[in-house]
């Protein structure tokens, strides 16, 4: 069967993420990590809307082309990208081969955390339109990325956040799906102000990466946390 029988505009605006992600390791590659961050923070924005396009259009994928074009775009941006970005960032850090295990960690867990959500979905096992199993693979993209444009970026603290989240991606937590149009609205904007430059003076500089950075992390927790406390609340003396 011809491709044009199986594309349709969502897998363009997958294909734009993915364009997103490559870019980035170029951007390594060229020594701009900056822009790096920038472009797979920029690719977080794509992989949001093929989904919003997808049902708007009421597209039908018959065949599963689509989930496979995103799955695949996303382990570039939010796997290999994100991976390549942690690398170059602390090859100065003092014990060696640890950024390496740390960044290869992401992209091994993140083809695991596709690979299970592609399987749950064809089986019909998946937690439904409300939640996922695991961290959202995206994630990657939104902590790193902001916390590197941050101004704060520590390479010792990146490399324990990024290995708690390659653990929470391939882990049974179960983390709810943002669907709140303001939340969503506030995060692309962040995410568009953090790659604007900035000419601000020292004391707000960099003030939406740092934002975007809080709020990221505070979903990569609380979700943890309240899962565990609820499981201390059940397993604790019923006191009557």
């Amino acid at each position: 069967m011809n491709i044009k029988e199986y594309v349709a505009l969502p897998d363009f605006i997958s294909l734009l993420n993915a364009s997103f992600g490559f870019l980035a390791i170029i951007m390594v590659l060229e020594g701009n990590l900056s822009l790096t961050a920038m472009f797979i923070l920029m690719a977080v924005i794509f992989d949001s809307l093929d989904g919003w396009v997808a049902r708007k259009s009421k597209r039908v994928d018959q065949f599963g082309f689509g989930k496979n074009v995103d799955s695949l775009c996303d382990i570039i941006s939010f796997g290999v990208a994100p991976g390549m970005l942690l690398y170059a960032a602390s090859t100065s850090y003092f014990i060696p081969y640890i950024n390496i295990l740390v960044a290869l960690l992401i992209v091994l867990s993140g083809i695991l955390r596709l690979s299970r959500f592609n399987v749950q979905t064809d089986s019909g096992t998946n937690l439904g339109e409300g939640k996922f199993t695991g961290l959202p693979i995206p994630t990657t993209a939104l902590i790193l990325g902001s916390y590197y444009l941050s101004g704060i970026f520590n390479v010792e603290l990146a490399l324990i956040i990024m290995t708690a989240v390659s653990i929470l991606m391939i882990s049974t937590v179960e983390y709810t799906k943002i669907r709140n149009p303001i939340l969503l609205f506030v995060g692309g904007l962040l995410i568009i102000l953090s790659c604007l430059p900035q000419d601000i003076s020292s004391a707000i500089a960099n003030l939406p990466a740092k934002f975007l950075f809080i709020f990221t992390l505070i979903y990569l927790v609380a979700v943890p946390f309240m899962v565990l406390y609820a499981k201390l609340r059940r397993s604790g003396p019923n006191v009557r």
